[in-house]
């Protein structure tokens, strides 16, 4: 026999909740798409050092793209910008990765005080598609 859910009243700080809770989900997913576009410019990155270490004394000029613009250097300075740029994207990464485990405590306590005033009459868990 099914249960019937209970009438609960959604008081105002109780919808302020759930759209923080729906502000932070979505959030988290924007991120998480952010930390996955970085994590392959980074391999990318690491790619170009590893084709740079294979040319070894071959090339004496070696193109690096700025913004639409190749510019050419030497083998060392090539390797510096290539290392600096990893560093610069690797602290983005952990800078993302530092707010969604900001988001995701602030998802956990909503969660907590949601669950608790509304039982199993609302659902706060993902959706996997």
């Amino acid at each position: 026999m099914k249960k019937v859910a209970e009438d609960v009243n959604v008081t105002f700080e109780d919808q302020q909740k759930i759209n923080k809770f729906a502000r932070n989900t979505s959030r988290l997913t924007e991120l998480k798409e952010e930390i996955d576009v970085r994590k392959k410019q980074l391999q990318n990155l690491e790619d170009a050092c590893d084709d740079l270490m294979m040319l070894g004394d071959d090339c004496s000029v070696i193109p690096y793209q700025i913004g639409d613009v190749f510019i050419s250097h030497g083998e060392e300075e090539t390797q510096e910008m290539l290392e600096a740029a990893k560093k610069h994207l690797q602290e983005e990464i952990d800078a993302l990765e530092s707010r969604v485990e900001s988001i995701h405590t602030v998802l956990s306590d909503l969660k907590v005080q949601l669950y608790a005033k509304f039982g199993n009459n609302i659902n706060l868990e993902a959706e996997d598609s």
